[in-house]
Order: C-alpha cells, then structure tokens, then sequence
C-alpha cells in the first residue's frame, strides 16, 4: 500500500489539471496516489484523466459524483482514501519535483500518533513563498495558533493523517456548495498539533475561477454553510474574546442573508451575538451591496 494520497478536487477544470498530472509524474518519490474527486464536471475531465490512467506512469484513482462543491468533493476524498496520509492539492496548482520525497522523509523521521500530520510551504510559480514562512523556534504548532498567535500569514500547506481527516465530516446544505474547510482542521487542532516543515510543497496559482477570488459571492451563495462554520469558531476554547467576536458579526450576516430567524436563539454565545448585530448588519448590506449584480 502506497503511504500518501494526494487528492485533488476538480470541476471543470481539464484545461489546467494537466499541470498537476505533469508534476507527479515528475516527482522523485512514486510512494502515492493521485485521487480525483471529479465533482460534477460536464468539461472532457473525464475523457482526460483516462488517458492519464491509461499511461500507468503514476496510479490514479478517480472518483466522478454530483456537484457538491469544495467541501463536499474532500468528504468523499477522506471516505475513498486508505494511505496513512494525505494532502489535498488543487486543480491548479502542482508540486515542486521533490514534494512528496520530502514529505514522507520527514514523517518517518518525526512522525508519531502524537500529531495530525504536517504544515508546509506554498510558494507562487516564481519560488516566492506566500505569507511568512514557519516559526523556526517551534517544532509544533496548532494551525490556528500559527495564524493567531505567531503571526503567520499566506496559505500554508496540510498534511494530514488520514484515520484522523475522515473525523468531522463537512455538513451539506441544501442548494449550497461551501463550507469552510478550516472547520475540520480546528477541530483537530483541540487534540493534536502539526509538525512545521518550512519546506515548499505546492506552487499554487489563483486563477479567476478559485473560491479564494470570489469570497464575497460564496458568502452570499452558501449563508447556511457560513453560518455553521461561524458557529463552530465561536465554540473553539482556545479563541480569543476578539475572534470570536468577529466570527460573531459573520454569524449575523449570514444569518440575515438566509434569512434564519431564530439565530439568537441557535447561537452558542448570545451576549457575543447581541453586541456583534449592528457590526453584523452593516457587512450584511456590504455583502448585498457588492454582489447584487453579479449575483
């Protein structure tokens, strides 16, 4: 058995997947799987990533199923996979020649049931690195003390023990494609932490079609998948007051965007709530305001 599955969600995304499939056929070390979680694509994807299996230079699993979006397409990537880790690699995005050589050598040489997996490096396509890099004085870290409490910034990227990512399986919402992925990872970060790996792992491109471009229009689309991960924020015990008085002001706005009248009473912190409604109104008519035409 292969030890680290890369998983890439996909939709409608045949004119740039090629990118990644060239850069796993480059890598050094061939102990993965590439899994395709195809979520509904009506592009040739399909027709493609067949000819890719059909070259047997790497194994690939794929995996075609109704558009779900980004979190669902990971719900059944963590229910297909069998490796003892795994990292998610965009559709857009590949990995340095060297990635996944340098992902298991550090996990077998620091890798225990003790931690959830690893945090590396993204970098642009020009080698430069997104946001800071790691803390060097830190061995461990919680995702959500690196950003919160050392000061990291810029996307970083997770690999996980795969026993551990099928925990917390993201809820589907009727006639909604989002939910914040960081919703399982802090939900980890309550029992475990990550090795730091200041080492880059993925070179990523925004394009025009990601979720991380059009984050207003997803606040407007998904309320209910929003509203869910605001909550579940709220909750964490390691929070600060103040974050969890801005994940308070989001709770509103998504909940008067899709209209949930009893979010006073379904929130876990009502005071926070309270204070949080005028901040949370005012982004609310912010969120209508900037995409009531391209809605």
């Amino acid at each position: 058995m292969k030890e680290l599955t890369i998983f890439t969600p996909s939709y409608n995304r045949a004119y740039c997947l090629h990118n990644c499939y060239q850069s796993l056929k480059r890598q050094t070390c061939k102990d993965f799987v590439w899994l395709i979680i195809d979520d509904g694509s009506t592009d040739h994807t399909k027709d493609l990533v067949q000819e890719w299996i059909n070259e047997n230079s790497i194994e690939i699993r794929y995996q075609w199923q109704e558009n779900q979006g980004m979190h669902g397409a990971h719900n059944t990537a963590y229910e297909l996979m069998d490796t003892e880790l795994n990292v998610c690699i965009d559709s857009d995005d590949y990995m340095p020649n060297d990635a996944v050589e340098k992902i298991l050598s550090f996990w077998n040489r620091f890798g225990s049931k003790d931690v959830s997996g690893i945090i590396g490096l993204d970098a642009f396509h020009d080698g430069k690195i997104i946001g800071t890099r790691l803390p060097e004085d830190k061995d461990t870290s919680t995702l959500f003390h690196l950003y919160n409490k050392y000061g990291v910034t810029g996307d970083k990227k997770l690999v996980y023990r795969t026993e551990l990512t099928k925990r917390y399986p993201y809820p589907v919402f009727k006639d909604e494609k989002y939910v914040g992925l960081a919703y399982k990872y802090y939900m980890l970060d309550k029992q475990f932490e990550l090795l730091l790996m200041n080492e880059v792992i993925c070179c990523v491109e925004y394009l025009p079609d990601g979720s991380s471009l059009n984050m207003l229009k997803q606040y407007r689309k998904n309320p209910k998948g929003f509203s869910f991960y605001r909550k579940e924020l709220m909750k964490l015990p390691f929070a600060s007051t103040s974050f969890k008085f801005k994940q308070a002001i989001h709770y509103v706005s998504s909940s008067l965007i899709s209209n949930n009248r009893r979010f006073l009473y379904e929130t876990p912190y009502k005071a926070f709530t309270i204070f949080a409604f005028p901040f949370g109104l005012l982004l609310y008519f912010y969120i209508l305001s900037k995409t009531r035409i391209s809605y």
